[in-house]
């Protein structure tokens, strides 16, 4: 695997690199594709329907702490098969809702296995079936305001409509590795406080009240630099800019700095936009990477499910 962690940092390179997995004594190839931009890679001639051998998914878990974001295309996957995709990688975890024990949206079929997570606008008699609807949801990572927050998402794109709903993702290794060196001095050994008050569409869950001191705000505490378990990099771990504050500091102060956090964080030079199309399966890293999504006609219907990956404690 030592070529395969030499070409995947070569990001204008060779845009296609192969790896090779033995198992039973039989070879086969992985169609690697770099894509164009800090993070990601796109997987070719993969049916994530079927299992996986365990050399596919040793090769696969390698590349992903390279690059930080898988993609399949022209995947069709029921939800227990995208749950069986997810578990060959670790333990799956339950969505937030059911972490935040929240009840989940009024619509949501019954059926729909608990560690399924819906991403959707399509209302069924009038009741959503699903989270985040139509509009934009702001730059966050998963989940963050958990004690132990997952280390995986697996979005899986059903229907998508012509156009928006594209979903952005950062480069968190890299924000923290072209940090200007005052910057990083500032947040070496500080941690920052993950509310839970807001989602990543801006909405205030209405079991939470609104403060307007952060400070006194509910939520765990993180490492502002955390070390991946997998790969043993650092990463920034932001989580979300709506109640985040900096543990120790005056308020006005956590604000600057968080300020400067996220505006060095969020610069075009760190990230990749995915244009969704139907059968897309995204696996990406919540440890190092923070995702968006931009809004689209609420005309049309757009259905993801999610599954999640059990993480570990940010140190």
């Amino acid at each position: 695997m030592d070529r395969l962690r030499r070409n995947a940092r070569r990001i204008n390179g060779d845009p296609k690199m192969n790896t090779d997995t033995i198992h039973d004594g039989k070879q086969s190839t992985l169609d690697i594709r770099l894509i164009d931009a800090p993070l990601g890679v796109e997987i070719r001639g993969l049916d994530l329907s079927q299992p996986l051998d365990r050399d596919t998914v040793a090769a696969l878990r390698d590349v992903w702490h390279e690059r930080l974001i898988l993609l399949f295309r022209g995947q069709s996957l029921s939800d227990e098969q995208q749950l069986a995709f997810t578990r060959q990688f670790g333990p799956t975890e339950l969505g937030p809702n059911n972490l935040l024990k929240r009840p989940h949206v009024a619509g949501r079929p019954p059926d729909t296995p608990p560690e399924i997570a819906i991403i959707s606008n399509i209302q069924a008699d009038g009741k959503p079936i699903g989270e985040l609807g139509d509009g934009e949801a702001a730059w966050h990572t998963d989940s963050n305001f958990v004690e132990v927050p997952p280390a995986a998402s697996i979005l899986r794109g059903i229907e998508v409509p012509p156009s928006g709903g594209d979903t952005g993702f950062l480069n968190m290794y890299l924000a923290l590795e072209t940090m200007p060196a005052d910057l990083r001095a500032a947040i070496e050994g500080k941690s920052a406080k993950h509310d839970p008050t807001f989602s990543s569409g801006g909405e205030r869950r209405p079991e939470y009240a609104h403060l307007n001191d952060v400070s006194q705000g509910p939520g765990p505490i993180h490492p502002l630099i955390r070390t991946h378990a997998g790969s043993g990099r650092k990463a920034l771990f932001l989580g979300r800019r709506a109640g985040s504050y900096i543990t120790g500091l005056p308020v006005a102060e956590s604000e600057a700095l968080l300020d400067r956090l996220w505006e060095h964080a969020t610069q075009e030079i760190f990230s990749w936009h995915h244009q969704w199309r139907a059968g897309d399966v995204v696996m990406w890293d919540n440890r190092c990477s923070m995702h968006r999504r931009d809004s689209f006609d609420g005309r049309y219907r757009r259905l993801m499910r999610r599954t999640q990956l059990s993480g570990d404690r940010p140190v």
